[in-house]
């Protein structure tokens, strides 16, 4: 294991941080700013990469398929966050992104010794999930090569998923396993071996792009508005009601009682007051039109 590790990208020691316990906590964090700052331009290098993965997981979607992040520690966290905020942001169904981490849910708040290192356990979970060929399945990995993320990844492939790895380092074994690897490889951590901080942050901003692209490519976004967005407390019922009125520009009066009719379901409403049409025949252009707001508009003024 000392001999792999000191093959990896993300466990060399950096040239430029080396007396950093002897800086001040300002100049520490200018050297933490400047390594991060590298990360987007790694990332934009990637960027055909990750929209092929975009691709996929929106084909996956409109075909009733999901998508499943797999990853143990800091890895597994981040897709379990990103997977928790697409129901609130796009109005998903909780099932159709979802997160799975090395040792289960309470992984998600402290380390489980050992559950990484089962690729029996990564198994387990793809086949108590379900999961196949429908679906998507994007192994995550700092090192490219945990044993729990590389057993679910093999396990995903065999059940006939698309199985794409994201990792930061180059020519890790999950090239045997999935149909692509995107390797984010952003250089040695400030602080040697601290994925949580440069590779982690790379995950996470792929993540978003990913998630956010697809959602936009299945309809979840009116010009740049979270027009799906599920009202479930009182800020999202205000944020709400003011993405009504900026889609559509319509009097508080009237975007109140738009909200109203159509029962808090915000894409409705925009079809009812820039369509002029009632909440019923607003659902019905919407459900015409696989719930795309532009397009249910346009299918209504042209005609």
């Amino acid at each position: 294991m000392t001999n792999i590790l000191s093959q990896l990208t993300t466990e060399q020691p950096h040239e430029n941080t080396q007396n950093i316990d002897q800086l001040s906590s300002e100049q520490i964090m200018i050297l933490i700013n400047s390594e991060d700052s590298l990360i987007t331009d790694a990332i934009r290098e990637l960027i055909p990469l990750i929209a092929r993965a975009a691709d996929l997981v929106v084909d996956a979607f409109q075909k009733g398929g999901r998508l499943f992040y797999i990853g143990a520690g800091t890895s597994g966290r981040i897709g379990i966050l990103d997977a928790s905020e697409c129901p609130p942001t796009y109005g998903t169904d909780p099932s159709m992104v979802q997160g799975l981490i090395a040792g289960g849910f309470r992984a998600v708040k402290e380390a489980i010794e050992g559950a990484e290192d089962s690729e029996e356990l990564g198994e387990q979970d793809i086949n108590e999930n379900g999961i196949n060929e429908k679906d998507v399945v994007i192994g995550i990995a700092a090192s490219g090569r945990t044993p729990y993320v590389l057993g679910a990844m093999r396990r995903a492939k065999e059940r006939g998923a698309v199985v794409i790895g994201l990792c930061n380092n180059y020519e890790s074994p999950m090239h045997q396993y999935a149909d692509f690897v995107i390797e984010a490889v952003v250089g040695p951590e400030v602080i040697m071996g601290s994925t949580r901080m440069k590779a982690g942050t790379s995950q996470k901003l792929i993540l978003n792009m990913l998630t956010t692209t697809a959602m936009i490519r299945i309809g979840k976004v009116y010009k740049n508005l979270m027009v799906d967005l599920n009202p479930s407390n009182n800020k999202l019922v205000h944020r709400a009601k003011r993405i009504i009125t900026l889609a559509t520009g319509a009097s508080e009066e009237d975007v109140e009682k738009a909200y109203h009719e159509a029962g808090a379901h915000v894409k409705t409403a925009i079809v009812m007051l820039l369509a002029n049409v009632s909440a019923a025949e607003a659902s019905k252009l919407l459900d015409g039109t696989s719930g795309f707001v532009r397009s249910a508009i346009d299918m209504k003024t042209t005609k």
